[in-house]
């Protein structure tokens, strides 16, 4: 296995990490026996970074599960859990949520802890005025949280102000070839990296569209200029290929899959993607951006929005409905929206004010390609959707 290293702790972290949250299901429920293979082979295989979540249904418990069966498990991993922040209204709600997932986990402490789907200054101000600062610094003091970081899911431009706000252990972003300007960016990877801190990469295949569902012409102009690595290894590798980069999550929940991942990993070292690999690569991006109805490069120059729309991110929802289904582009969208804050802001609240139309350097008209997305994915009631979704994730 590949190793690249947490230089805050001297940690060694396998460069692929195992994403929890894809855990295999049997009858509606995770399949704790096969769930139990797949870990133990990963560990094996020399992985030893386990991602999951205090919102992922079942999740914890399933992992804690393993670790009960596996005897000395535990101690051979770098475990990381989520904060879920929008039901946190106190400090007392700190403690609560951070003690259950130990209570699932059956483990005494928390080696990577990120507060959960940041999505802009005000979600971490918010945080700040019910003094989690303190909180954390007493819960590493105690053995509890080892290192603190954020999960990210805001704009680019938001991106360096949260990396700076607080004194951060290390941070985690949404990241692959489709995704050099959105969300954090290429741009975020490498401010964080300056600042010295380990980047974890999620979603490294985009759910899945740049594996299996890649587009038909995008799957086509790799098989033309002969690429012999399939889609899922390709993306990998681009993403490794970035020395900023730290560890790689992948939700596998096949043997397969753990397998392949495995051998890339060993491979991809940073500067080993070949002048075809990234030829393939600059290939399938313009086929899939071919497929765009809004041409926003996600430049930010917009932002921010004075009614509080994440207009970026609304666009680029828009545009993954077209090139890799509705659904994927719906699950962007509610992201986009601030699903994980009080305040929900939707394309509908756009009040046509115009700010942000002047400022496009594309020359894209703003407010009336808000209202295709608005007419494209915004389902009546979805705000109400959103909010009533998110109480049930962090029951």
């Amino acid at each position: 296995m590949q190793f690249r290293t947490d230089q805050g702790s001297d940690r060694e972290l396998s460069a692929l990490g195992f994403g929890c949250m894809r855990f295999p299901t049997l009858g509606g429920r995770i399949d704790i026996d096969a769930s139990e293979k797949l870990i133990c082979a990963a560990v094996e295989s020399g992985v030893n970074y386990l991602d999951t979540a205090y919102v992922y249904n079942g999740n914890e418990a399933a992992l804690g599960e393993i670790f009960a069966r596996n005897r000395g498990l535990r101690g051979k991993v770098n475990l990381a859990t989520k904060l879920p922040i929008p039901r946190c209204q106190s400090q007392d709600d700190l403690n609560k949520y951070l003690s259950r997932s130990l209570e699932r986990l059956k483990t005494s402490h928390v080696d990577y802890y990120l507060v959960h789907n940041v999505t802009s200054m005000a979600a971490w101000k918010r945080l700040e005025e019910l003094g989690i600062r303190e909180w954390v610094s007493r819960q590493k003091s105690a053995g509890r949280i080892g290192r603190i970081g954020f999960s990210y899911h805001g704009s680019e431009a938001d991106f360096p102000q949260v990396l700076d706000s607080y004194g951060w252990d290390f941070c985690q972003i949404q990241y692959n070839y489709m995704n050099e300007h959105y969300q954090a960016g290429t741009a975020g990877l490498k401010a964080a990296a300056e600042r010295g801190l380990p980047v974890i990469i999620m979603e490294p295949l985009l759910g899945g569209k740049l594996a299996s569902e890649l587009p038909r012409a995008a799957r086509e102009m790799l098989e033309d200029v002969g690429i012999s690595t399939n889609p899922v290894r390709l993306a990998l590798r681009w993403v490794w290929d970035h020395p900023e980069v730290t560890v790689v999550l992948s939700g596998m929940n096949t043997m397969q899959q753990l397998e392949q991942n495995v051998d890339t990993a060993n491979e991809a070292l940073p500067g080993s993607l070949t002048a075809a690999e990234g030829r393939a690569i600059e290939l399938a991006c313009e086929s899939i951006a071919a497929s765009y109805k809004i041409p926003c490069t996600g430049c930010g120059y917009c932002m921010p929005c004075p009614h509080g729309v994440n207009i970026p991110m609304g666009f680029a929802a828009y545009n993954t409905s077209f090139s890799h289904g509705w659904i994927q582009g719906m699950h962007q969208y509610v992201t986009a929206s601030g699903a994980m804050e009080d305040n929900i802001r939707l394309a509908s609240d756009c009040e046509q004010c115009g700010a942000c139309k002047e400022k496009c350097p594309q020359h894209i008209d703003i407010p009336k390609s808000l209202a295709s997305v608005r007419r494209r994915l915004q389902v009546p009631g979805l705000a109400t959707i959103i909010r009533l979704g998110a109480r049930m994730m962090t029951r």
